[in-house]
This record gives structure tokens, sequence and C-alpha cells, in this order.
């Protein structure tokens, strides 16, 4: 699992500046997830080969100085709670102060690895005045400018040869399911519902589950963990520091899942929120499984199956070959079909093609429908092959694959998939020179 690296401060010393920049590097960021957590603060990242998830802690407190101080201590000790590495970052402009003292003192007393980053130093002389910066205690100091990025390149080079070794956890090689949504869609009481038991505390009240918990499932033939997660809201309704490391847990769990089962509240309808729990799960490359609960509430009159599920794919297009289960937790109306499908496509995602049985069906569809002429060039793809990849990636290797447009990427995705058993699976596509 990627390790977590959460930046903590006081307001306005840089946090967002910096975590920005690097959102905007290719070779540091590889993805930036908006609207997920309780702001833009979350991003999927990679330096030199080496994965980690990125926190901005700042943007938390509302109110006054007085409220953050009053509250800095919870919000510190969250980060040192559930992160791997801590970047304290301060600034030069200002100096030292109180509340980076307080921050300095909390970190003191951890044992997590912890980064003194002093931001705004932007040119010479400011480099003479960070040297204030080693009265907090620590051993170095990170001279660095948010806005120019001179300086972080270091940093994240020591940050990341000190992270562990990420190994692969060979304790349990089961599959693992994960089940989120928004709070109060039913997720806790759809475990209970399978395992038979009230393992977990269902009540009206959003927001009941914080952590993540697995649990392991073996019944009817079907083995595998399944994960249960604190809903994810949205970020204006998140008002406890607490609810957002709740919600940094329901991201990793979608991480390090093979399939996330996303449960729907039929009476809210895939609202934006849901929407960008599953496009999260889309860029992850997870098996997705769309299960609309309190199917049993809905004025069947008004909405049909069948008018729901357009709605839905439409608002999930062009990734439509989802599949979708109507289920009532309260009535068991298709609990175990949800399940089932879930373990269909974990094993669609798992789905290998021989090359040759690819290129024997794929070729000659290439050929009746090559790629559109651009600017007076004929791209030909002579070859392709499917990937050793977790998940389904495909290279095409081809003349001139600059010139292979979305459109007629989406048209080979498709015919992968009519031909092939991706259903719930994202596919990936790469266009190499032959």
């Amino acid at each position: 699992m990627s390790a977590i690296i959460a930046i903590v401060g006081r307001p306005n010393v840089g946090k967002s500046t910096f975590f920005n920049r690097m959102i905007q590097k290719r070779e540091a960021i590889v993805d930036a997830v908006s609207g997920v957590t309780r702001d833009r603060h979350y991003g999927k990242s990679d330096w030199n080969g080496v994965e980690f998830s990125l926190i901005d802690t700042g943007g938390y407190v509302v109110g006054s100085e007085d409220v953050f101080e009053k509250e800095i201590d919870k919000q510190v000790e969250l980060a040192i709670d559930e992160s791997d590495v801590i970047v304290f970052m301060v600034e030069v402009e200002t100096g030292v102060t109180g509340m980076d003292e307080e921050v300095a003192q909390l970190l003191r007393r951890s044992r997590k690895p912890v980064y003194l980053v002093v931001n705004k130093v932007d040119n010479a002389m400011r480099q003479d005045d960070a040297v204030e910066f080693y009265s907090l205690g620590f051993d170095k100091i990170y001279p660095i400018s948010g806005i120019n990025g001179s300086g972080t390149g270091e940093l994240l080079d020591d940050i990341v040869a000190a992270l562990p070794e990420q190994e692969a956890d060979t304790s349990n090689d089961l599959p693992r399911f994960a089940v989120v949504g928004r709070p109060n869609a039913g997720k806790s009481s759809f475990i209970n519902a399978l395992i038979g038991e009230d393992r977990y505390i269902v009540t009206d009240i959003a927001g009941t589950t914080r952590d993540s918990i697995d649990t392991k499932y073996n019944r009817f033939g079907f083995e595998f963990n399944l994960v249960d997660t604190a809903g994810i809201r949205r970020k204006k309704k998140v008002k406890e520091d607490i609810e957002f490391y709740s919600v940094m847990r329901a991201v990793r769990a979608i991480e390090h899942c093979d399939v996330v089962i996303l449960v729907v509240d039929a009476t809210r309808g895939f609202d934006g929120q849901v929407q960008n729990i599953f496009w999260l799960a889309h860029r992850n490359n997870k098996g997705v499984v769309i299960v609309v609960n309190k199917w049993d509430l809905v004025e069947k009159d008004h909405k049909t199956t069948k008018i729901y599920e357009e709605d839905i794919r439409k608002q999930t297009a062009p990734f439509v070959d989802v599949p979708i289960v109507f289920m009532s937790v309260l009535t068991k109306q298709r609990l175990f079909k949800a399940i089932e499908t879930a373990v269909t496509v974990f094993k669609s995602r798992s789905n290998k093609i021989p090359t040759r049985k690819l290129n024997d069906t794929m070729l000659p569809i290439i050929e009746n429908t090559p790629p559109p002429a651009n600017k007076g060039k004929f791209v030909k793809i002579k070859f392709c092959t499917q990937l050793p990849t977790e998940h389904p990636q495909f290279a095409f290797f081809c003349n001139l694959p600059q010139y292979v447009k979305d459109p007629y990427k989406r048209f080979l995705e498709n015919q992968l998939r009519a031909l092939y058993d991706f259903n719930g699976v994202p596919i990936t596509l790469f266009f190499r020179k032959k």
C-alpha cells in the first residue's frame, strides 16, 4: 500500500501553493481527485517511481485564529496518526511564530519522520533568514519556494528515500471488495445482511462508520474480503476533522481494493458526490458494480429500473459498460445478486487474452475500419497485445501513434468489450511506435 504524506502547518504558510504546484508536475503527480475529500487536497503521487498519497491538511479550520489555536492540537495529532510522513511547513517572511512552536512541540513527540519545510525562500537573502527555523528543534530544514519550485526536488528525494519498502500484502491473497458510497446509503446494513450478523453499528445518523474495516466472506462458494468504509460526503458538509480522515481511509480502501461496490441511495439518486466516487474508482482502474439500494422505497409508477438505469449511464458516459443491480437490504431483494455480480467483475478484471487470439480478432476489425486519415497521413496498426498488469491494458503498435484520436480509441475499446468480457472494468489503451 502506498504511503501517506501529510502537509501540516499554520494558515497562510503556502501549503496549498506547494501542493498545487506538485500536482501540475507530470513526473511527480499521477492523479489529483477533485471533490472527493473536503477540498482539492488529495493527490495520488509518484516521485522517482515511488508512489504515495499527498494530503494537504490546510483549509479545514473555519473561524478566527483563536479557534485555530483551540483546534490545532487535534488537527496535527490526526495527521500524525493517519500519515507515514509529515511535511511541517512554515514560511520565512513571518519567521517563527507561537503557532509554529506549538506544532513543532507536537511533532517532536511523534515517531513519524518529520521534514521541516521553510516556504517562500525565493532569493539568497531569504536563504540566510531561513536559518532561524533551526530553533524549532529539527536536524535539517528544507528551504523551498512553492511559487517557482526551487528546493522541492531535494525534499522529495529525501522523503522518498526514507519511505518504507512498499511490499505487497501476501498474508491474505483474497480479492478485496470495497463497499463505498455516501453516508447513510446502507453500506453497513448491506454487509450485516451478507454475513448474517450485526457486525457493524447501523443507525439513521449519517457518518456512523469511522474506519475502513475488513470482513472475510466465505459463503455459497465465494471467498473474499469485504471492506466497509466511512461514507464520503460533499466537502461543504464535512465539519469534523475526524470525518476528513474517515474519508481518507475510504479513499485508501478504493485505491487498494480489486472491485468497488458503489452503494447508491435510490431515494437520493446518482448525484454529483456519488459520481465523484465512481470516477475515483475509475481513475484507479478498479472494477465497479453500482448497487442501487432502498429500491423498495421508490415509487415504481414514477421511475422504473430502465429509466433509472438510463439516467445513471448518462452520468457515467463514456464508461457505460458497468453492471447496475437494484437491491433492497431491508427486504433482502437481490442481495446475493449484488455479490455474484461483484465476483463476476473481479474475474473480468483478471481476464487475460492470448496475444495470438487478440490479433486474430482485432486486426481484421482494424483492417475493415482503419483509423481516419489525419493531415494526409494514414495510421497502420500492425500488432496488439495485452500488457501483464493487474487491470486490462492493451498496447497497439503502429506507424503514427500520435495520430490516433480519442474517438477511434473508444471504437477499439468498444470492440474489445464486445468480443471479451470486461463488464464493469476500465480498459486502458496505449499506442506505440512500431
